[in-house]
């Protein structure tokens, strides 16, 4: 029996189980406004966005600072990965109502992440 099945079965399993183990941080859509506006993550690390549309119509999460686009189907939640990335802040909005849906992801040292 070789090893080498059961060494690339562990290491895609490592590989799913670091993905599952990723920072959280949950936005929401409603009224074609992001709540919160402004949403902090840390410095250097790989972390999970969670887009909640509450809204009854599509919008696109588009941000040309994250090099990210993503369709928020209504009454869903999206997954965006993002980072690692440097201190700073990144714009993002809706493609589809730019005027009201925007928003800022604010980049922090993690000692100075709320």
């Amino acid at each position: 029996m070789s090893l080498r099945p059961l060494w690339l079965s562990l290491l895609l399993l490592c590989s799913f189980s670091s993905v599952a183990k990723l920072e959280e941080f949950y936005i929401e859509l409603k009224d074609h406004i992001f709540v919160p506006e402004r949403i902090e993550l840390p410095a250097n690390k790989k972390v999970k966005l969670i887009i909640l549309n509450r809204d009854t119509t599509a919008e696109e999460f588009d941000s040309f600072d994250l090099n990210r686009e993503k369709v928020l189907f209504p009454n869903r939640k999206a997954v965006i990965f993002v980072g690692p990335l440097k201190p700073g802040e990144y714009e993002f909005f809706g493609e589809f109502n730019p005027d009201s849906a925007r928003g800022f992801v604010v980049v922090k040292e993690p000692s100075d992440v709320h």
